[in-house]
């Protein structure tokens, strides 16, 4: 690869920061719960597949978190500070605000445990206020875990499991825009605490049922409002989201599988041009389908194929056909966000083979290859901003491979998180308008976690 000058930062971060030894912990209390984690990562692009941004870029990230709960019998109060910061990126760089969020409100909280009033072996738990929410798989809904900062919600929401291990979470909430949203905020580490407000609504329900076909079955609808608010244009969505999906968990000697199928409909313009007022009906979907086999092998190796579609646009100027992934994490399944994240659920066509190890309890690492075509030649690859209206570019956007190893230094407080990613360019990426010329796209990170 080229700069290798950046590429040898990343080896040499970590055994740096290893010095500093395992993050301290002190005994509160029981009513008094205080954790938090301490994140540091180095990363390095070169051979930018995105139609704009440092055709080479590296950057430096911090992120802490500090969450406190303290419960006075059934009622809990808590609170999280998140603070994510990036430093050293390219003057065109791609980070924003998924990079850079600086000392947020994540979560600030009032949660009644329902427990008491319901039957034995069944559980509930009310929550009003600010808090982050992961809703099945993650593929709409989530709390960010590799990414810098995460998403966040101000709403209501109940979870109940019941004796039989089925489980039910309804919600409504207002998500968080990430604040400030423009590259001088972002590169200058800007505190600017997020909006909320019903201008955009998230809302919705899920069921889960244990014991299903070998596995469990969930149910879910999701709905989203917005309009634009001072400073803030929108497309105006106005989505539903319904799904299905019927999953049975990795265990040793056994296959798995993971089955999911989201439809989607409703209305939306199809820019941010505020003069853009012509609403279009939406008809999307997405399906992914897994199958994964663990084995009792010394290193406990699974292997899993898979399988993903998301409907892309089909430029007809009266509906919009291209799938919106809501709020969705990526990393666990398409690669790496930050810097690179190539990969989304939207206008894809991708079919994937993984091999995961895991030979302590210390130690897990994988790896996988993935292949990329768009659903719709005429939409964009992505967030590439790569489009060909004319479809003469073909499909086929290349091959992925990616491999991460972790390792815990020391058990429960601090781990190495390492991880690289080619994309060999397809015949879309390196010939469809705006492509660059400039080879295939190399990635590499390293990060290293406290935990207190």
């Amino acid at each position: 690869m080229r700069h290798c000058r950046e590429f040898a930062l990343l080896v040499l971060f970590p055994v740096a920061a290893q010095a500093a030894g395992p993050a301290s912990h002190d005994a509160i209390g029981s009513a008094l719960t205080l954790r938090g984690n301490v994140r540091l990562r180095a990363e390095a692009l070169d051979g930018q597949y995105r139609r704009r941004g440092a055709d080479s870029d590296s950057m430096f990230s911090l992120r802490t978190t500090v969450l406190a709960d303290y419960a006075a019998g059934p009622v809990h109060v808590g609170a999280e500070i998140w603070d994510a910061r990036a430093y050293g990126q390219a003057p065109t760089s791609s980070a924003g605000t998924g990079e850079a969020n600086a000392l947020e409100l994540t979560q600030a909280y009032i949660a009644v445990d329902l427990g008491s009033s319901l039957p034995a072996g069944s559980a509930a738990l009310l929550t009003a206020g600010r808090f982050t929410l992961d809703m099945g798989s993650r593929r709409l809904v989530s709390r960010q875990v590799f990414r810098n900062s995460t998403n966040a919600y101000t709403g209501v929401k109940l979870a109940w499991t019941g004796s039989t291990g089925d489980r039910a979470t309804l919600f409504w909430a207002m998500p968080h825009r990430r604040l400030p949203n423009g590259p001088a905020g972002v590169r200058d580490n800007r505190i600017v605490f997020d909006h909320e407000g019903t201008d955009t609504q998230l809302f919705g329900a899920s069921l889960t049922r244990a014991s299903v076909l070998g596995g469990s079955l969930e149910l879910y609808g999701y709905g989203l409002t917005e309009r634009d608010s001072p400073g803030f244009v929108t497309t105006d969505r106005r989505l539903f989201t319904p799904g299905l999906r019927l999953f049975a968990p990795p265990r040793q000697g056994r296959f798995d599988h993971d089955m999911e199928v989201m439809l989607q409909a409703g209305s939306a313009v199809a820019s941010l041009v505020p003069a853009d007022t012509h609403r279009r009906a939406v008809r999307a979907w997405a399906l992914h389908a897994e199958i994964g086999h663990s084995f009792t092998a010394k290193l406990a190796p699974r292997v899993a194929v898979q399988w993903d579609y998301a409907s892309g646009d089909d430029a007809d100027p009266d509906r919009l056909t291209r799938f919106d992934p809501l709020y969705a994490a990526r990393r666990f399944e398409f690669g790496p966000s930050g810097l690179y994240g190539p990969v989304m659920r939207a206008n894809l066509m991708s079919a994937a083979v993984r091999m995961e190890v895991t030979p302590t309890a210390r130690i897990d690492g994988f790896i996988a290859w993935r292949t990329l075509w768009l659903a719709r030649r005429t939409d964009e690859f992505g967030n590439s901003g790569i489009v060909d209206r004319t479809g003469r570019s073909g499909r086929f956007a290349g091959h992925q491979v990616e491999a991460r190893l972790r390792y815990w230094l020391f058990p429960g407080r601090v781990r190495f998180d390492g991880g690289v990613a080619v994309l060999a360019k397809g015949r879309f990426l390196r010939d469809a308008p705006g492509a660059r010329a400039n080879g295939d796209t190399h990635y590499g990170y390293t990060d290293l976690s406290f935990d207190f």
